[in-house]
């Protein structure tokens, strides 16, 4: 060392090689030490959120991707399945099953979204004189006549105004377009609200059961608690408000704060329509307990038997002499049902009503971080709230589309609805409403057997043995949940009229060949 240091240069140079080895040495460490630990991406199943895990959609789950896999398989493999096409019963999606939308609307619609045409002559030979005239009305409503700008977060002024005009026409009662807000169909209103009063798992909403799977699933995305009211079979889905107070006070003794009460009526997947007497009971119930009455009303326009209306839940709450004082209200409408079947165009909007100043201020702070929702709903939604009236151009075409498309549902479901009660071990109540049958299936014990062992619930095991048969898709019932120890399947209405005796044969040859295959 006496050496180096007489020798500065070569001192230097041996030290400048030691610190490269020792760097070189960490680094080999470093990389050996990293390489060994074992690797894995950073979100997996285990690390995502737990409300997403928790949530569930049986409308389109499970038996839907296997329908769509066997349709990719149709396609690469003609006349590789016992059935030509895969018939789609799992969902209220009227057009995609063959529905036309309403004239009117959709010239309405092109003329907003092209309005330079507006002003051109042969304009006049293709479109009806009001659907021109609604056209330059509704353009005039939106800031710079653009339908692919941004809006108000609550929607269009002019729009919100129409729907609070057929708001009133059809209840009687006044609507304020402030309370309006247009969402992208009736889910994110669903969403908006359950964000506004789920505050953690010990808040509670009453849902009907069965029920349609967006409100079980948004309760368990937003951490609440679903908690269940009974629908009774027996007697036609009926809504018993005992069944109502004993289900609060089971929750109460849990700790739970019951918020709100889901209604949806008609009902969805029952298929029942509420009467007034039972509608009176429910406002009341919820004016005694304090809580949000949530009414799904997206199937009001579908009624099928003469000795039932629909009646909103504003309308009732009006008659009975309560205001916004005394109970809150929140109604859900949306275009993708009735007899328009909007789906892909995403419009709806929700009337809140009986909620404070602050309050309001809060759910439109939540409608504000969405932006807007898309005009082309927008303006569906005031169509269908003010459609063509007599002495319009429009008005007999619009009516005999409407009217041709309702009555062939009521014959749809009245065919599907003899039918399931044809087959042995299966019940069916009344079609009333809505575009959805709900059979109960009294499946053998070596079929419920067969089921556990491949752990699948009996109505999913039928469902999917009738998917692979058939080609017909439907959900299980226990997807929409239901009394304990009954199985059930929801079909939906919605196949053209002229495909549904081919749908009854092919479902009473399964039917038959599975009951004797698993008859006890």
């Amino acid at each position: 060392m006496r050496r180096l240091v007489g020798d500065p240069k070569k001192a230097k140079y041996l030290l400048s090689s030691f610190r490269r080895s020792l760097s070189s040495h960490r680094f080999s460490s470093s990389q050996s030490s990293s390489d060994a630990m074992p690797t894995s991406p950073p979100v997996t199943v285990d690390t995502i959120n737990p409300k997403v895990l928790k949530c569930e959609y049986a409308v389109r789950g499970e038996i839907v991707t296997l329908a769509q896999r066997l349709q990719d398989e149709l396609q690469t493999k003609p006349g590789s399945h016992p059935f030509k096409e895969i018939l789609y019963c799992n969902i209220g999606n009227p057009q995609s099953l063959g529905q036309q939308p309403i004239t009117f609307f959709r010239e309405v619609l092109a003329l907003c979204d092209h309005p330079a045409i507006l002003d051109k002559g042969e304009t006049q030979g293709l479109f009806s004189a009001d659907a021109i005239e609604r056209a330059w009305q509704i353009l005039d409503q939106i800031p710079g006549r653009a339908t692919g700008a941004y809006s108000h977060s609550q929607g269009i002024k002019g729009l919100r105004d129409t729907i609070a005009a057929g708001i009133e026409a059809r209840d009687g009662f006044p609507a304020d377009p402030n309370n309006i807000y247009l969402t992208d169909g009736a889910s994110p209103a669903v969403h908006m609200m359950m964000q506004l009063l789920i505050r953690s798992e010990q808040d509670g909403i009453f849902c009907p059961i069965p029920q349609y799977p967006l409100y079980s699933a948004s309760i368990a995305l937003h951490g609440g608690t679903l908690v269940p009211y009974y629908l009774d079979e027996a007697t036609g889905w009926g809504l018993e408000i005992s069944e109502l107070s004993k289900q609060l006070e089971l929750a109460r003794s849990k700790g739970i704060t019951v918020r709100a009460l889901v209604v949806i009526n008609p009902g969805n997947p029952t298929g029942q329509v509420l009467s007034e007497h039972n509608q009176r009971d429910i406002v009341e119930f919820c004016k005694k307990e304090g809580l949000v009455l949530l009414a799904d009303e997206v199937y009001q326009e579908n009624i099928y038997v003469p000795d039932k209306k629909f009646h909103s839940f504003k309308k009732i709450s009006r008659e009975m002499g309560y205001g916004d004082k005394d109970i809150s209200l929140v109604s859900f409408q949306s275009v993708s049902k009735g007899y328009y079947g909007e789906c892909g165009k995403r419009g709806g909007y929700m009337e809140v009503t009986g909620f404070s100043s602050e309050v309001k201020e809060q759910i439109y702070k939540v409608a504000s971080v969405n932006l807007c929702s898309n005009i082309s709903g927008q303006i569906l939604a005031s169509l269908v709230m003010s459609p063509p009236k007599a002495g319009d151009e429009s008005y007999e075409s619009y009516v005999a589309e409407r009217d041709g498309i309702l009555s062939s549902l009521a014959r749809r479901a009245k065919t599907l609805e003899d039918s399931f009660n044809s087959l042995e071990g299966v019940t069916c109540n009344k079609a009333e409403g809505a575009m959805y049958l709900f059979p109960r299936l009294h499946l053998p014990q070596k079929a419920i057997k067969a089921a556990e062992v491949i752990k699948k619930a009996p109505d999913a095991f039928y469902a999917e043995h009738l998917l692979n048969a058939t080609g017909i898709v439907v959900v299980p019932g226990s997807g929409f949940r239901q009394a304990p120890g009954t199985w059930h399947i929801r079909s939906t209405i919605l196949p053209q009229e002229d495909k549904i005796p081919a749908i009854v044969s092919r479902w009473t040859d399964f039917h038959k060949k599975f009951m004797d295959e698993f008859r006890d």
